[in-house]
């Protein structure tokens, strides 16, 4: 037998030889092996192998799989690792579109022949021990993208199709004691690539673990683990099904219950402790099997939840319980790609936790068996979905009106083998973890006859529900999913849907594509959840950014997006669309995250605290509450609060907490932290919280007292408004405010401004607004901005001298059409407070501009940031819910957000003072003079246009200036998705309106 490459092109040819999926249990020589986490019956060949890379298979020289060819002269190369990030090819990230895709003209199934990269990896692999008898010896590679063929010691042993589930041989036959030469061949594009156009990075190689299985002659093969519930759950059944190869017999144990032998293994529980996202408790079952004689063979460990998930009474329920999903869809995907570590992947698990999520959606692939071990064990809910995709196909039934009959797999029977071939191996291997909770067939791969086959196959062979979102494209063969489905659909249309449809549990598959500076409104999704029944939450796209690390010419590290690594075609940055930025730490976005999956919810009012608790099984009084009262982020008083509210139901307590009667702004938190450490957070870590501020106004009779009058010098050209510790300037010519001295009068003091202040509509474009092609829909804004021009010469500005105050006002003409006008008023006082009156007219008929505010520059040693307003992180109109109000500090330097294309961000919402200085404390605040709810405040150390021309972070210039940006509003971030979904209407400015924005500045000495 030999290896024909020319069948890798044949979707009917995605296996040879190929050993059948089992369960992915691990076995061991004895219990107290087993207690080592080290099986002698498993050797791992990770590590360095020998490589060759060549561009197409006829490149492949002839004999170089023989046990004694020189391989000497080649390079060495990581094993797990992706091809494309060890130095060959190119990583190519692809949305929608096949990589091939203008490179070559070729029909499904077929692969690419100008340019179809395979690797060649040799190692060899001693066997201090013979092969005893009736023992089997076996090789599997956990992950080979996309395919892989193997030769022991010369001879042709298989070939494996499949990049996300195991392909494992037999290789007994092949090898003998000593030395043996293990060589496989891994090609990047086989008829499977079809089905694989998943979005994310396109790579190759043996980018899992490689391992070395020894069988004993006795050995259990598969094993299934199935757990039943009486009706009121006061009882459980686990039994344990075994396929033993050999003569012998197991005898099954679950620790501290009790133990039987025969098949199915059988075990009762009494008052069963149930597992859930909640209380992941995990009954250890223990496998012993003997051979014919009554030796041990082999002992195999096994944790086992029991739990009850399914559709009852028209939803899905967990053990009894409606559940919301508040979900993720993961990529596998890290700082070496797909190459994950389990320790990377238990720490990103913590992390999900301690936010407050509670489920996974493996998308679009099984990932690592660890995954599935890590989520039982901390508890996550799993949907896990099967290796398919083809949305570079279904894209031309949508958009090139090619008809049904072309979709891939559609009803075609030459792809229904193999799509029954992945959901077998991902079931199982995957079946006995109690998280998985769905079985997905795939996605976006449109509908048709064979995915209705891959779903009555999980039927057949499981109880959990089946996943399909597809059918809401393809409805002709609706029983393919059990839940209802959808992608990116906006709150209201999902509301409006379910008021006529009401014969599935609807969940959003994808939502809230957090792609750049996103994640707006999300919190009307889960206010929905908790009022619609049968909306029952669902999944952000998606986990982390794919992002490769790179460096610049001038040895600046930066992360690079599609097209960085010279590659085509490609998808930009539409890769960059995490609730984790690249090396996987929390981006602002998980901020809101947090608080809209929050499980306890509290409203607060001067004399209650209401808590509605959200957890199924879990009372308020598991977490210490803490109550706390502040006056402009000084705490004033901290209070314990014992509740008791049982999970699902909503309680009312006295408030503890007395806001003073003095006037002032005060904020009540309300916070529940964790008693009691964990294995995801410590002692004392924040689970939930909610805010309220209570306002005390003063006296109106009682004026802060403006002193004396400042001095007016109404000159040719400027007018010059001057006091003891200041003095500012106004240019006629230039029309508008040139100098801002504070310090000593007479040219003392320090220059606090680096340009003159302009009325601004501008910002950076997110990735949102560039989706809904933004940038050219508001480019009249772009232009006012930048070239907004005085009404006239030495007749502007206008000058009103009061008792106690100047009042300069100068009216721009900004060059949109219609005509738009704008007037920016100082009133200056005689300390040196100048409060600044911004109005805006637009001309009938433009858009809503994407803010209005004054842009201002000051000092680049004006750095340093305090500010009482919301925070900790950025937050916009739309993304504002987990926002506190508190008093913060940052360096300026660290308020743009490093999304992978820069565009706005930093922003803060609701501030009522902030003081940027130097390191000596001098410079400058701002307030918001009275504004209610505070103003919003951007501090950055480059200009919206600055920031839009970069590409990438490190394209940012060099800082020369601090650029203020107070404002009386950004547009919202918006998020339903990323390419045609605007921001909400009721977080966006005003159109065809006259606005009017009112802040002050001061030095500080």
């Amino acid at each position: 037998m030999t290896f024909d490459f020319s069948r890798v092109s044949d979707p009917l040819y995605f296996s040879e030889n190929r050993r059948e999926a089992h369960s992915d249990h691990r076995w061991f020589a004895s219990y107290e092996e087993a207690c080592l986490g080290t099986s002698s019956f498993e050797q791992c060949l990770n590590g360095t192998w020998k490589f060759r890379y060549v561009r197409n298979p006829s490149e492949v020289s002839e004999g170089w799989q023989k046990s004694d060819a020189d391989c000497s002269t080649w390079d060495d190369i990581r094993v797990p690792a992706h091809i494309q990030m060890e130095g060959y090819d190119l990583p190519q990230y692809a949305n929608v579109q096949y990589p091939w895709d203008g490179h070559e003209s070729i029909e499904p199934g077929q692969i690419p022949t100008k340019f179809n990269p395979v690797g060649l990896y040799v190692r060899d692999v001693v066997l201090d021990n013979p092969v005893g008898a009736n023992e089997r010896l076996s090789i599997a590679f956990k992950g080979a993208e996309s395919a892989v063929a193997l030769w022991i010691n010369g001879t042709y042993v298989g070939y494996g199709a499949d990049s996300f589930t195991p392909s494992e041989f037999d290789i007994t036959e092949f090898v003998h004691q000593g030395k043996n030469r293990v060589a496989a061949q891994v090609i990047k594009w086989t008829s499977g690539s079809w089905i694989e156009d998943q979005d994310f990075y396109r790579f190759s190689g043996l980018f899992r673990d490689v391992v070395l299985y020894r069988r004993p002659a006795v050995h259990a093969e598969h094993v299934i683990v199935r757990t039943e519930l009486t009706p009121d759950m006061d009882r459980a059944t686990i039994s344990i099904d075994t396929s033993l190869v050999g003569d012998g017999y197991v005898r099954a144990r679950v620790v501290a219950v009790g133990e039987c032998e025969g098949e199915p293994a059988t075990v009762s529980l009494s008052a069963p402790r149930l597992w859930s996202a909640e209380d992941p408790y995990l009954y250890e079952a223990e496998l012993e099997v003997y051979d014919s004689e009554g030796i041990l063979t082999e002992f195999v460990p096994l944790k086992v939840g029991v739990r009850r998930f399914g559709i009852e009474d028209g939803v899905l329920k967990i053990n009894g319980q409606r559940i919301v999903f508040k979900g993720v869809n993961r990529h596998e995907f890290g700082l070496q790609g797909r190459v994950m570590s389990r320790e990377r992947t238990e720490e990103d698990v913590k992390l999900l936790k301690a936010a407050g999520l509670n489920a996974i959606r493996t998308s679009h692939y099984p990932n690592n068996t660890f995954l599935y071990e890590l989520c039982d064990e901390y508890g996550l809910y799993v949907i896990d979905e099967m290796n398919l995709e083809s949305h570079g196909l279904w894209d031309r039934i949508r958009y090139q009106n090619a008809g049904v009959e072309t979709a891939v797999p559609g009803d075609r029977p030459e792809w229904l083998p193999v799509l029954l071939d992945r959901a077998a191996s991902m079931l199982r291997r995957d079946r006995n973890h109690p998280s998985i909770v769905m079985w997905s067939c795939g996605n976006e791969s449109f509908g048709g006859a064979d995915i209705l086959a891959v779903s009555d196959y999980f039927r057949a062979e499981d109880n959990r529900p089946v996943h399909y979102e597809g059918v809401d494209w393809d409805p002709r063969y609706p029983q393919t999913t059990d839940v209802k489905s959808r992608m990116y659909t906006p709150a209201a249309e999902v509301e409006e849907y379910l008021t006529t449809h009401r014969d599935k549990p609807f969940i959003l598959c994808e939502y809230a594509h957090a792609m750049g500076n996103s994640f707006g409104a999300v919190h009307k999704y889960i206010d929905l959840a908790y009022r619609e029944p049968l909306f029952q939450g669902g999944f952000i796209w998606d986990f982390a950014d794919q992002a490769i690390a790179l460096t610049d010419r001038y040895g600046e590290h930066y992360f690079g997006y599609g097209g960085d690594c010279g590659e085509a075609p490609h998808d930009a940055e539409f890769c960059g669309n995490g609730i984790l930025f690249a090396d996987h730490t929390p981006t602002p976005r998980m901020q809101e995250v947090a608080h809209v999956y929050r499980a306890l919810v509290t409203t607060i009012e001067r004399e209650t605290i209401s808590i509605e608790n959200r957890f199924l099984f879990t009372p308020s009084n598991a977490y210490t509450c803490v109550v706390t009262l502040r006056r402009e982020g000084r705490t004033i008083k901290e209070y314990g609060l014992a509740t008791a509210v049982p999970p699902g139901q909503t309680g009312t307590y006295p408030n503890p907490v007395r806001v003073p009667d003095t006037p002032g702004e005060y904020t009540v938190d309300v916070e529940f932290r964790l008693a009691e450490p964990t294995a995801w957070a410590a002692a004392g870590h924040r689970i939930a919280g909610d805010q309220a501020v209570f306002t005390n106004p003063a006296n109106a009779a009682v004026a802060a007292a403006r002193g004396s009058a400042p001095t007016v010098v109404n000159a040719i050209h400027n007018i010059g408004v001057h006091g003891e510790h200041f003095s500012a300037l106004f240019s006629k010519l230039h029309g508008g405010l040139v100098s801002y001295r504070y310090g000593q009068t007479q040219r003392g003091g320090r220059e606090l401004l680096r340009s003159m202040p302009l009325p601004n509509f501008w910002h950076a474009p997110t990735s949102n607004e560039r989706g809904w092609k933004g940038p050219s829909r508001d480019a009249q804004w772009l232009g006012a901005s930048r070239y907004c021009v005085p009404l006239a010469s030495l007749e502007n500005p206008t000058l009103e001298v009061n008792d106690d105050v100047v009042v300069v006002t100068f009216t721009y003409v900004l060059p949109t059409t219609p005509q738009s006008t704008s007037t920016v008023s100082y009133a200056v006082d005689g300390q040196g407070r100048i409060e600044v009156t911004t109005r805006i007219a637009p001309g009938a008929g433009l858009p809503d501009m994407p803010e209005f505010s004054l842009m201002m520059a000051v000092d680049a040693d004006l750095h340093n940031l305090r500010y009482y307003g919301e925070g900790p992180e950025e937050c916009y109109v739309d993304r504002r819910e987990g926002a506190r109000l508190d008093v913060f500090e940052r360096d300026v330097a660290t308020m743009l957000t490093p999304y992978l294309r820069p565009q706005e961000a930093g922003n803060r919402t609701g501030v009522r003072w902030a003081e940027i200085t130097d390191e000596r404390g001098h410079g400058i605040r701002l307030d918001c003079a009275g504004t209610a709810g505070g103003m919003e405040l951007s501090a950055l150390p480059w200009t919206p246009f600055e920031v839009e021309n970069a590409l990438h972070p490190n394209e940012l210039p060099r800082t020369h200036r601090t650029i203020l940006r107070p404002a009386y509003m950004r547009r919202g971030v918006g998020g339903d998705d990323t390419w045609g979904a605007m921001t909400l209407p009721e977080y966006r400015l005003p159109a065809d309106k006259e606005l009017s924005f009112t802040f002050a500045f001061q030095g500080i000495l």
